[in-house]
């Protein structure tokens, strides 16, 4: 019977989901992502809230940092996404 570690199997299922999301086109991803829409919070803040900066907005660059950790990602969507919804409150 062959073993497959938790490190291998997210290893092949990260490269999976990477090449499925290569071959989706754009129209085929815009139509799947859905609107952003303003609700009232569900809940009072965390202890330690979540903070989302947008370094680089061309290169779709964000930086989120949670308690004493700070980690920067590359998410085009996810930077385009977090200044369209900063526009529509006036603040970028």
């Amino acid at each position: 019977m062959n073993k497959v570690s938790r490190l291998s199997f997210l290893k092949s299922a990260g490269a999976a989901a990477g090449v499925a999301a290569l071959s989706a086109s754009p129209a085929v991803a815009a139509a799947a992502e859905p609107g952003q829409v303003e609700v009232d919070p569900s809940v009072p803040l965390p202890r330690e809230p979540i903070v989302a900066v947008v370094r680089d907005a061309g290169r779709g660059e964000v930086t989120i940092l949670a308690g004493k950790t700070e980690a920067t990602y590359r998410d085009r969507l996810l930077a385009k996404r977090l200044l369209k919804a900063a526009k529509r409150k006036g603040v970028a």
